[in-house]
């Protein structure tokens, strides 16, 4: 298939090369045509073709149903990109949001873009700078026709069955078979964004849990503790044992073996950590449902806090975040 997209940073400039790695054709732009010609070079087999804007990149599009993939920051750029799609596409043609929208502007733009026949897909996109060998996790909401349709781009961009073992009783009626695959259509526009989400608050919880962990576990020798409960534990040796058949052994718990098995102190970190905004909307969610999340509640302002005051803790959430996504420390 034919695809455009719009955003080649660090998860949009793989997407496209994995794309052409599996047979399709990208239109590429970027506001920096040096990233355009960068990831053009990267592309497998010419199938990558630069664009030098947005109507450079729908012109290019060749196919009868045109895909657009806008893989923007959430807010104001990707807002702006969608509507100036809206104003270049036609009827069954398709935009994608890739990104980390808020699913409640899935739902409006969705709404709008189908006045004129255009459908709209939102996919919470998780696999970070990993992606390009891994796969990624993609949940994604839409109408059957317009997903149905971009099937194909899906499965080339799903990790697969992999090695991880098969769910028993998998096989019951009603039970979607592309999740074992690594992909999901949710339902409607908006169902997408609003799983992932939830998937990045529970993902703040799970990485305060470990952080807080190796925080006390380095904590253990201090001078405020009888000295015969002093422990001078080693973090890197910890996380690595985990890794080993704990039932806490994870993606993320790679992530930091790895980080500290190259610096134990974590010292290139300074322990501020961001939010990217999910955690924030999950928690809206959570209000809005009257569903009580503490977890994912207190992860979120501890985030706040270390922005004024870090600790160990801190760091070794700044490690993961840089591990899987790439994520460094504002300075």
């Amino acid at each position: 298939m034919q695809i455009g997209i719009i955003g080649l940073g660090r998860m949009g400039g793989n997407i496209a090369v994995r794309l052409t790695r599996h047979g399709h054709d990208v239109v590429l732009f970027d506001r920096d045509p040096a990233t355009v010609a960068k990831v053009a070079e990267r592309t497998e087999g010419g199938r990558g073709i630069a664009a030098s804007s947005v109507e450079d990149l729908v012109t290019k599009l060749s196919a009868d149903r045109k895909i657009v993939w806008v893989m923007l920051p959430s807010g104001e750029i990707t807002e702006a990109a969608v509507q100036q799609l809206n104003g270049l596409l036609g009827k069954d043609d398709i935009v994608i949001d890739g990104g980390n929208s808020y699913y409640k502007d899935d739902v409006r733009r969705a709404a709008q873009l189908s006045e004129k026949g255009i459908h709209y897909i939102d996919v919470g996109t998780s696999g970070g700078v990993w992606g390009l060998e891994r796969g990624y996790c993609m949940m994604y909401g839409g109408t059957k026709d317009s997903t149905d349709h971009i099937d194909p781009i899906l499965s080339a961009l799903a990790p697969g069955k992999g090695d991880a073992p098969v769910t028993p009783d998998r096989d019951k009626p009603g039970l979607d078979p592309r999740a074992e695959q690594g992909y999901l259509h949710c339902g409607p526009a908006g169902s997408g964004h609003f799983v992932k989400m939830v998937h990045n608050g529970i993902e703040y919880g799970m990485m305060q849990a470990f952080a807080e962990g190796f925080d006390i576990m380095k904590t253990k020798n201090s001078a405020i503790l009888p000295e015969d409960q002093r422990f001078d534990l080693n973090m890197a040796d910890i996380a690595e044992v985990w890794r080993r058949g704990s039932v806490v052994s994870s993606w993320l718990l790679d992530l930091t073996a790895e980080a500290l098995a190259k610096n134990a102190s974590l010292s290139e970190f300074t322990g501020e950590v961001a939010d990217s905004g999910e955690g924030r909307w999950t928690l809206e969610a959570a209000i809005e449902e009257s569903v009580p999340a503490p977890v994912i509640t207190a992860s979120l302002f501890t985030r706040f806090r270390s922005r004024t005051g870090n600790n160990y803790a801190e760091k070794v959430l700044s490690a993961m975040r840089f591990g899987f996504g790439g994520h460094v420390e504002k300075k």
